[in-house]
């Protein structure tokens, strides 16, 4: 057996762990974000534009063949999931500004919500009471934390824009669960990659914003956040799926929560109070009911 053969075998073996890495990397997003001095528009922005040579090369080099073949309602598709993805990470670079990193990312946790919704209304899907009562005690737990924040303005403000990541990221998972059904995965992510990167284009120009002038740890923060939350989170989820359950990554998401926390405490300060806590608390319990329903 070859190296790389002996290699792929011992990825493959220890794929639940390669996931819970991915969660991890993940959870980073948060205080990067938070450390990055450039406004929302501009970190995504240079975030796709680091990333996307990493997918849009192989593809390009091996793949052309299947790029041509696609339909213009295929291409259609990927631009509205590319639409959808620019909505999330501007929603949330945002919510992490204006608000403190724990509520953000337990509110923008509410994505199932939005799934739900869309697959029941538009696909007459069928999901179980339990799911349904998951997914309302997430909404409690959600309530209690976002009404901490009605007194500080800023705050609120900060708990919309997390609530709006989390719609935006729903939507974008459902055009993906179509689409990914006629496209392959690598030509899926350059395409949506590539269309939210073009709505970059469209945002740093609308609004005025700078491409240069920015601080140098500006840029170190930038290609951080691109290696462990592009990379090492968003792509090694796109390989793990090939070897765990999505129930399996659903449940350990929520541990998310739980790192992004700490590292908000060890690098930030950010010490939650008893009712956040309690808030999260009810939000992830919710949303394991959902899971451990939702087939």
């Amino acid at each position: 057996m070859s190296e790389s053969g002996a290699n792929n075998n011992i990825f493959t073996r220890n794929a639940r762990l390669v996931a819970i890495f991915a969660i991890a990397m993940g959870s980073t997003s948060g205080i990067l974000g938070k450390a990055i001095t450039a406004s929302s528009i501009a970190i995504v922005f240079y975030r796709l534009t680091i990333a996307l040579p990493f997918f849009a090369i192989p593809v390009l080099l091996r793949r052309r063949d299947e790029l041509k073949a696609l339909s213009l309602r295929d291409i259609a598709g990927c631009a509205v999931g590319g639409v959808f993805l620019f909505g999330h990470f501007f929603s949330w670079f945002n919510a992490v500004k204006m608000t403190n990193i724990a509520t953000a990312i337990v509110l923008q946790s509410l994505h199932p919500f939005v799934v739900l919704l869309v697959t029941v209304l538009l696909f007459g899907r069928k999901v179980k009471g339990k799911a349904i009562l998951g997914i309302c005690i997430a909404l409690i737990g959600c309530a209690i934390m976002a009404g901490l924040d009605l007194s500080a303005g800023g705050r609120l403000s900060g708990d919309i824009f997390a609530v709006l990541a989390g719609t935006f990221y729903g939507l974008y998972l459902c055009v993906g669960t179509v689409k990914r059904k006629k496209i392959s995965s690598p030509v899926y992510i350059m395409l949506v990659f590539g269309f939210c990167w073009i709505c970059c284009w469209v945002g740093m120009f609308a609004t005025g914003t700078p491409f240069v002038g920015y601080p140098a740890t500006d840029y170190l923060w930038l290609i951080a956040m691109t290696l462990f939350c592009q990379i090492g989170a968003h792509a090694l989820f796109n390989w793990v799926l090939g070897y765990v359950s999505t129930l399996f990554l659903s449940a350990w998401g929520n541990a998310e929560v739980v790192m992004a926390m700490i590292l908000a405490l060890i690098f930030l300060g950010e010490i939650p109070t008893m009712m956040q806590c309690i808030g999260a608390v009810v939000t992830i319990a919710g949303l394991l009911i959902y899971n451990f329903n939702e087939n």
